[in-house]
C-alpha cells in the first residue's frame, strides 16, 4: 500500500509503498476513502523538517531538553547516535481520515466489514491508503453523512473539547482567536450552542467566513471594530469566554483575551500559540485559564487508545471517542456545516505536489482533503433515482369557462409574476386564496378580486368547482400541497422547487398512481419565453452533440430573506436551480443522465456540469459573487457550427452560416411566465397534455437533487432512471 511519510532531518516528502498493517484485536483495519490535511498542525511539522538543525532545536525546546537529559545519563556519543537515527528516519503524517472498514479484528462487534467509519490518532489515521485503528479511535458515520464530511471528525473532536472546555451557557458571548480550521469549528459548535460570537483573525476572507458560518461580527485584532462589537454584546462587560485557537509565536492573542475578557472569565487554549500570560492583567480579572487536551479525555492514556478501556460514563461523559460520535452527528444533522471549510480536494497520488503548495503559498487553504481511490461506497451518495412515472391517467376533465382558480400562498412572487398576468386574462376567475394568515388572503383578495379568501385548505381542495390550484408557498411545503391537490382531483401548478428531497418527488409521484391525477405543471418559465424560443427556431435542428453553457449572475441575498433558510427551507440552488437547468434541457431537447457539482470554499457560488445519453454537455455557472450591475443569466448554445446566444432575455443572437439579431427588448425582461400560464390555462379548458411532459418534470428535479449529493460526495451523480 502507499503512504505519505516525511524525513525530519532533510525535510523530504514522499509517497512510499509499505506493507500493509496486521489487523490485531481490539481494532479494525480501516481502507481510506479522504483524509484530511491540518493546515496548522501538519504544515507546521512539514515546516520545522525544512529547518537547519538549530532551528529545529530552537522550535522543539523541549525536545532539546530530553537530548540533554540523555546526555548526562548516557554521554554524548550515545546520544548522537541515537538522535541522529531518529531524525534520518521516516515518519508518518495525517492523524483525521473516513473510510471503510475492510477487517475486523478480535473482540470488536461495534462495526463489521464494509461499515463507513470516521478515524483519529496521529499513529493510527495516517495519509496511508490503510491503517490499523483501535476501538476508542474510531466511530461509525451516520447515515447521510458523505465521507469527505466525515473526514473532519478529529479535527471536530478538538475543536469540540476545547468548547466544553470554556462550559459555555446559553446567552453568552464568547471571544474565538484565530479562524483558522479549528476556530471556524468552534464557532460553529458555540452558535449552535446558543452562544454569541465575536471573531478576530488578520485575513478578511476567514473573518467573512466565520460570520458566514454563524458568528455575530469578526475583524483583524488591531480594529477597533473587535473592541466594539464586544462592548456591544456585553454591555461593556466583556466576554464570557475566550478561545485560543490561534498559532505563532506573537503574544497577542493572550494580551487580547485578558483585554476583552469580563472579570472571572474562562481563557481556554486550544491552540499553540505563545503563553507568556501578562500577570497584572490576569490577576486584576482572575481569569480561569484553561487547557484543552487534544480530543478529550482518553488522550495519551494507552489504557485507553491502544487497549480499548473505556472510561464509565458516570464519571467522564466525553471521552474522545464519544466527542467523535458527537461531532458526526452534529454534521449529519445540519448543525456543522464543514463544506465551506474545504478549499481543495487533491487525489491522494498527488499528496508530495499538495504539500508543496501548501508549504510555499501556492495553495492557500483553510483545509485540503486527500481522495483516494476505490472509494466507492454507499454514503457517497453516487446515483439519484429518477422515478419512473407508472400511472394510467384518468380522462382529463376539460372545463367549462371560465375556469376557476385557485391560489394557494400568496407572497410576492405570485402577487407580482403570476395573477397580474391571470387577471387580464380572458376566461379565468381566481374563486379563492389561501393563506396562513387571515390579513394576507383580504390583501390578495382586495388587490386581485379573488371571489373569497380563506385560511381553510380543506375546503378549497374539496370544492369540485374549482379546476386547478396554483402552490406558490414556501419551498418546504410545495410537495405535500401538491400531493394533497392531486388526490383531490385538481390540475396543480407548483412554483419551483417540485421537491426538495428524493422522498418527497415519490410522495408527490405516488399521489399521481394512487389518483391517476397526472395533470401537474411545474412554474419552470424560461422556456416558454418568446426572445428565447425564436433564437431556438432560428438556431434550427442539430445533428451533432451541443455544449451549453449557462452563467447565473444570482447575487447576494438581502438580510432576512427566508432563502437563508437553509435547514428548512433547502439550499439556494435547490430552490431556482430547476429553473437554469431545464433550460438547458429544453434547449438538448433531452433530460440528463449525469451531474458533477463542485463549489469553492468560503461563498455560495457552483459549477454544475450535466451530461445527456447523446454526448452533449451543459455547464452552468451558479454565482453569488458576480458584480451587481452585470446582466443576471447569459447563455450560449454551441453546435454544428452554430452559436446560439442569449443576453439576459434582452436580446438573442444565431450565428451560423447566417447571422440573426433581435431587436433589444424593452427594460421589462420577459422571462416567458405570461406565456406559461397562457399554455397552463390552455390545457386546463381543453383538456389537453399539460405544457411540459411530466418525465421531464421529474428527471429536472432529480437532477437539481443531485447537485447537493454530487457537493456532499464530491464524484459525479449517475441519474439512475427506477
Amino acid at each position: 500500500m502507499k503512504q505519505v511519510v516525511q524525513n525530519y532531518k532533510s525535510g523530504e516528502l514522499a509517497v512510499l509503498d509499505v506493507p500493509v498493517p496486521g489487523c490485531k484485536p481490539g481494532g479494525v483495519l480501516v481502507r481510506s476513502a479522504y483524509s484530511l490535511i491540518s493546515t496548522g498542525t501538519e504544515l507546521m511539522k512539514v515546516s520545522e523538517a525544512g529547518m537547519s538543525m538549530l532551528g529545529k532545536a530552537r522550535s522543539r525546546p523541549d525536545q532539546v531538553a530530553k537530548v540533554m537529559q540523555s546526555v548526562a545519563t548516557n554521554g554524548v556519543p550515545a546520544t548522537y547516535r541515537k538522535v541522529m537515527g531518529k531524525l534520518d528516519s521516516y515518519t508518518p503524517l495525517g492523524y483525521s481520515l473516513c473510510g471503510v472498514v475492510e477487517e475486523v479484528g478480535a473482540g470488536v462487534d461495534d462495526v463489521k466489514v464494509g461499515d463507513l467509519v470516521a478515524c483519529a490518532g496521529n499513529e493510527h489515521a495516517l495519509h496511508a491508503e490503510l491503517n490499523w485503528v483501535p476501538k476508542n479511535l474510531y466511530a461509525p458515520v451516520p447515515d447521510g453523512l458523505s465521507p469527505r464530511h466525515a473526514a473532519f471528525g478529529t479535527v471536530g473532536s478538538i475543536a469540540m473539547q476545547g468548547v466544553r472546555q470554556g462550559e459555555p451557557q446559553l446567552g453568552e458571548v464568547a471571544l474565538v482567536i484565530g479562524l483558522g480550521l479549528i476556530g471556524q469549528l468552534v464557532v460553529q459548535l458555540l452558535t449552535a450552542s446558543g452562544v454569541r460570537v465575536v471573531g478576530v483573525d488578520p485575513d478578511p476572507a476567514r473573518c467573512e467566513l466565520a460570520e458566514r458560518l454563524g458568528a455575530a461580527a469578526c475583524g483583524d485584532p488591531e480594529s477597533a471594530a473587535v473592541e466594539a462589537a464586544v462592548a456591544e454584546l456585553t454591555d461593556g462587560h466583556g466576554v464570557d469566554q475566550v478561545y485560543l485557537a490561534a498559532g505563532g509565536g506573537s503574544n497577542q492573542p493572550v494580551e487580547l483575551a485578558a483585554q476583552l475578557c469580563r472579570d472571572r472569565g474562562r481563557v481556554v487554549d486550544i491552540g499553540k500559540c505563545r503563553l507568556d500570560l501578562p500577570w497584572n492583567a490576569y490577576y486584576e480579572k482572575e481569569l480561569d485559564v484553561r487547557f484543552s487536551r487534544s480530543y478529550g479525555p482518553g488522550r495519551y492514556d494507552p489504557a485507553y487508545e491502544l487497549e480499548g478501556r473505556d472510561y464509565p460514563i458516570g464519571y467522564v461523559r466525553w471521552t474522545e471517542r464519544r466527542n467523535l460520535a458527537c461531532f458526526l452527528d452534529l454534521a449529519a444533522r445540519g448543525k456543522v456545516d464543514v463544506e465551506p471549510l474545504i478549499s481543495h480536494v487533491a487525489d491522494f497520488d498527488d499528496a508530495v505536489e499538495t504539500y508543496q503548495s501548501l508549504k510555499n503559498g501556492d495553495l492557500k487553504a483553510i483545509t485540503a482533503l486527500f481522495r483516494y481511490p476505490e472509494q466507492e461506497v454507499e454514503a457517497e451518495s453516487p446515483a439519484v433515482a429518477v422515478p419512473t412515472v407508472n400511472v394510467k391517467p384518468s380522462p382529463a376533465r376539460s372545463a367549462k369557462t371560465p375556469v376557476r382558480l385557485a391560489f394557494v400562498g400568496a407572497g410576492n412572487y405570485a402577487t407580482s409574476m403570476l395573477l397580474p398576468h391571470l387577471t387580464q386574462r380572458e376566461g379565468v376567475e381566481l374563486s379563492t386564496v389561501v393563506t396562513t394568515t387571515a390579513l394576507s388572503a383580504a390583501n390578495a383578495q382586495r388587490k386581485f378580486g379573488f371571489a373569497e379568501a380563506t385560511t381553510d385548505l380543506d375546503a378549497v381542495l374539496g370544492d369540485k368547482s374549482i379546476d386547478a390550484v396554483f402552490v406558490v408557498t414556501r419551498h418546504s411545503s410545495h410537495a405535500d400541497l401538491t400531493r394533497k391537490a392531486l388526490l383531490a382531483g385538481k390540475t396543480v401548478f407548483v412554483e419551483k422547487p417540485l421537491a426538495l428531497t428524493e422522498d418527497e418527488l415519490a410522495g408527490v409521484l405516488a399521489a399521481v398512481e394512487e389518483s391517476g391525477n397526472d395533470r401537474l405543471q411545474v412554474g419552470f418559465n424560461r422556456r416558454f419565453a418568446p426572445l428565447l424560443q425564436e433564437a431556438r427556431q432560428r438556431f434550427g435542428a442539430r445533428t451533432g452533440p451541443a455544449s451549453l453553457r449557462y452563467l447565473v449572475n444570482a447575487g447576494t441575498l438581502t438580510h432576512g430573506s427566508w432563502y437563508l433558510q437553509q435547514g428548512t427551507e433547502g439550499s439556494r440552488f435547490a430552490g431556482e436551480g430547476g429553473h437554469f437547468i431545464d433550460t438547458a434541457s429544453w434547449l438538448l431537447d433531452a433530460d440528463p443522465i449525469s451531474v458533477y457539482a463542485v463549489a469553492p470554499a468560503g461563498n455560495e457560488d457552483l459549477q454544475i456540469v450535466l451530461r445527456y445519453p447523446d454526448g452533449s454537455t451543459a455547464a452552468i455557472s451558479y454565482v453569488t459573487t458576480g458584480a451587481p450591475g452585470f446582466p443576471k443569466e447569459t447563455l450560449d448554445l454551441v453546435a454544428d457550427g452554430k452559436v446560439l446566444r442569449l443576453d439576459d432575455f434582452v436580446r438573442a443572437s444565431v450565428h451560423g452560416r447566417k447571422k440573426w439579431v433581435s431587436s433589444r427588448l424593452p427594460k421589462a425582461r420577459d422571462k416567458g411566465q405570461n406565456a406559461e400560464l397562457a399554455a397552463f390555462i390552455k390545457a386546463v379548458r381543453t383538456g389537453g397534455p399539460m405544457p411540459v411532459p411530466l418525465e421531464s418534470l421529474v428527471a429536472t428535479t432529480a437532477a437539481t437533487l443531485a447537485v447537493q449529493a454530487g457537493l456532499a460526495g464530491g464524484a459525479p451523480v449517475t441519474l439512475a432512471r427506477a
